[in-house]
């Protein structure tokens, strides 16, 4: 698949993530002590992991939007796609996974690295 295309399908696939996040999470918020209340850890990183959802994934529309105006190449258009596809499906995982046990917030640096990647492409790849 293109750059240009896996981006866009990355970006729209972010948006079903987060309504389909968000629709489970509002069959549940009604309960005060779901997850340990409103302000515990737990209830924090499942609200984060269904947002990065949405943002991840506009910024993969974003990038598939500027690949063409910044005349990115072809090979580093390939490797920021893929770097934002790495990071809508690591963000969200590990904001879930760290909701569930404390230790996995040591993999944050997956996502980050890869949202960071992707972004840099933009800002550094000239043709």
């Amino acid at each position: 698949m293109e750059p240009l295309q896996l981006s866009l399908m990355t970006g729209w696939s972010g948006f079903l993530g987060g309504v389909l996040s968000g629709a489970v999470m509002g069959l549940l918020f009604h309960r005060e002590d779901w997850l340990g209340g409103y302000g515990s850890r737990e209830r924090r990183m499942v609200r984060l992991g269904h947002i990065s959802f949405f943002g991840i994934g506009l910024i993969n529309l974003f990038y598939a939007l500027s690949l063409a105006p910044l005349g990115v190449p072809a090979g580093a258009a390939r490797f920021g796609s893929i770097s934002l596809l790495v990071a809508l499906v690591t963000m969200p995982s590990c904001c879930f996974l760290c909701a569930w046990r404390k230790p996995f917030r040591h993999l944050f640096f997956i996502p980050v690295l890869s949202a960071a990647a992707g972004i840099a492409v933009i800002l550094f790849s000239r043709p």
